[in-house]
């Protein structure tokens, strides 16, 4: 995550997991590719950033001909631990891979899981993505300066939601967007969803003023004109979005997420290394390349032993920002 306030810095981060293993071009049985039987668990609703990116992986994997048969499966709830509990629970299990990200590391605090990522396997983490403000097409809110208006006069009446838990990136942006306004973290009323599908029919229907979500979950839904950018979080423009960033609106902040894999602990070096060997293979293939340019998706590639250090600092961070915040 990369957060920038006159408060704190929240280091960089990035976006995307990764779905199945797989290899370059090619057969999977001809480079090792091959697990049979593997699984891939996304831990929250299908729709969310987690489940968009383990499904476009796991296609992107047969369609490259690494590795067949994976089967995707959700387990949601409490933000991602029911999935990260599950998870450190099959102990050995090298035929077992977990999509997550930041929401997961924010998750783990705020719902005070016994499970942490410090319990897993860590695998790669594959991209970075910026958030969006998005309102339904029929609000009135036009602009990012429409809504921060209304926003700073009554947070309270304005509810925002967000599909990730408290501590998790669709929280803390907007967080760190009422506090460059100058609105009291703690008055903001947000309503966390299980993932972007659940926030997005909120988001449809007016239940809420204004979303904050990844820029590839809602993608189809901005070019149909269904959902309206109003600002994107990141330090630059999102190609192809006509929406400013964060900045450009006079907030001084700008965040990114990320996503990744981890796996159960307790597994061999060989079984780890041929799960960062798949992974590594899909981020070298055309097809992914593809993905990322589709969705909009950052690619923040870092695997094994430097990925786990990241995920210590991250844990650390958070843990600062939400004190910080008062949250």
């Amino acid at each position: 995550m990369r957060l920038r306030t006159p408060l704190a810095l929240l280091g960089a981060a990035v976006l995307v997991l990764v779905g199945p293993l797989l290899l370059s071009a090619g057969s999977g049985a001809g480079t090792g590719t091959q697990i049979p039987g593997l699984r891939f668990m996304v831990p929250n609703t299908p729709g969310g950033g987690y489940d968009i990116t383990a499904r476009t992986a796991a296609k992107n994997a047969e369609d490259a001909e690494l590795t067949h048969n994976i089967e995707v499966f959700n387990l949601p709830g409490a933000g991602g631990t029911v999935g990260l509990t599950r998870l450190v629970g099959e102990h050995g299990n090298g035929r077992l891979a977990m999509s997550m990200g930041l929401g997961v590391v924010g998750a783990v605090h705020t719902n005070k899981s016994p499970k942490t990522l410090a319990d897993t396997t860590p695998i790669a983490r594959l991209t970075e993505e910026q958030d969006i403000v998005v309102v339904s097409k029929d609000s009135p809110y036009r602009t990012i300066q429409d809504l921060l208006t209304a926003w700073t006069k009554d947070p309270g009446k304005l509810p925002v939601g967000g599909g990730s838990s408290p501590g998790g990136p669709d929280h803390l942006a907007p967080m760190l967007m009422a506090e460059a306004a100058g609105i009291a973290p703690k008055s903001v009323n947000y309503i966390p969803f299980d993932g972007g599908g659940e926030l997005l029919a909120s988001i449809l229907g007016n239940k809420v003023a204004f979303g904050v979500s990844g820029v590839g979950e809602y993608l189809d839904q901005i070019r149909s004109g269904e959902l309206r950018v109003l600002a994107v979080t990141g330090p630059k423009r999102v190609p192809g979005l006509d929406a400013p960033t964060l900045r450009e609106a006079g907030l001084d902040t700008d965040f990114t997420n990320w996503r990744g894999i981890v796996a159960p602990p307790g597994l061999s070096d060989a079984e780890r290394d041929k799960l960062v060997g798949l992974v590594t293979e899909l981020h070298d293939s055309p097809q992914w390349e593809e993905s990322l340019k589709k969705n909009g998706w950052d690619d923040a590639f870092l695997t094994g032993d430097p990925f786990g250090d990241f995920l210590d600092e991250q844990d650390k961070r958070v843990d600062s920002v939400l004190k910080e915040l008062g949250l």
